[in-house]
């Protein structure tokens, strides 16, 4: 058992540095940039897959800063568990698309476009696009949020050819000439934020006239690694305000920031 388990090791080590290799070839190579203007700096937030509590717990906190977000949808996880967290009722997408949050699009299982080809992409957003269309009476998702945050050469290709963006997990501001196909954003984890200067970077993107993104997960007193706490979520929509961006969700920001 020990000799099949070494040879299981050394067959991932190879694995492991091509997924590296073709993450860091996605985010230098077949950059479609275009410029992030926008006449004031602004802030989008957004969830992924999602867990029930990121409408449950986060729902009432985005109505109290009068605020709107991105959920980015997996149909495939509807009605159950993922990271150890209830994932949301159908029920909960038709509330939160009525109270005019956007809906984008995460795949229709959850699955990395590091284990999809072209073909197996197309179906899973397909799928996805079927299953929250059926839900939501037409309705089009029009930005998409990579799973896990991979990316691949061919997988940014074929979204920027389907969305308006994509959506990747890059700490950083968005300004100047951005790729519309991996455009920045910073992770909402409660393990995370104390090494973010938010402030600084509230500030910088005020400054530059900028586009910060954030995405969450789960919102609890007891957040998983990937989650966040009410204090935290109100924290960040707090800075947000208090440093005059204009918040808006995803696909809303879009056409008022990207110049050819």
């Amino acid at each position: 058992m020990g000799e099949i388990f070494k040879a299981a090791v050394v067959r991932l080590a190879p694995m492991k540095q091509i997924d590296q290799m073709r993450r860091r070839a996605a985010r230098y190579l077949d950059v479609e940039a275009v410029n992030i203007a926008p006449a004031k700096g602004v802030f989008s937030l957004s969830f992924d897959d999602i867990p029930a509590t990121a409408w449950t717990e986060a729902g009432p906190i985005l109505a109290q800063h009068g605020v709107k977000a991105t959920y980015y949808i997996c149909g495939g996880l509807a009605g159950g568990r993922n990271m150890d967290r209830d994932q949301f009722q159908v029920r909960h997408l038709q509330e939160l698309h009525a109270a005019g949050h956007e809906i984008g699009c995460h795949t229709y299982g959850h699955t990395s476009v590091l284990r999809m080809d072209a073909a197996a992409l197309k179906l899973s957003l397909d799928a996805n696009a079927a299953w929250v269309s059926e839900r939501l009476d037409g309705y089009r998702m029009t930005t998409f949020a990579y799973p896990f945050g991979d990316c691949t050469l061919s997988a940014k290709r074929y979204v920027r050819g389907r969305f308006d963006l994509g959506r990747g997990v890059r700490d950083g501001v968005n300004a100047g000439r951005e790729d519309r196909g991996l455009i920045k954003s910073i992770g909402l984890e409660s393990r995370r934020l104390p090494h973010y200067d938010l402030a600084g970077l509230m500030a910088e993107a005020a400054a530059s006239r900028g586009w910060l993104t954030a995405y969450g997960h789960d919102v609890s007193d007891r957040p998983t690694d990937y989650g966040c706490t009410p204090a935290d979520l109100d924290r960040v929509l707090t800075l947000a305000r208090a440093a005059g961006l204009d918040i808006r969700p995803l696909g809303a920001a879009w056409p008022a920031l990207a110049a050819d």
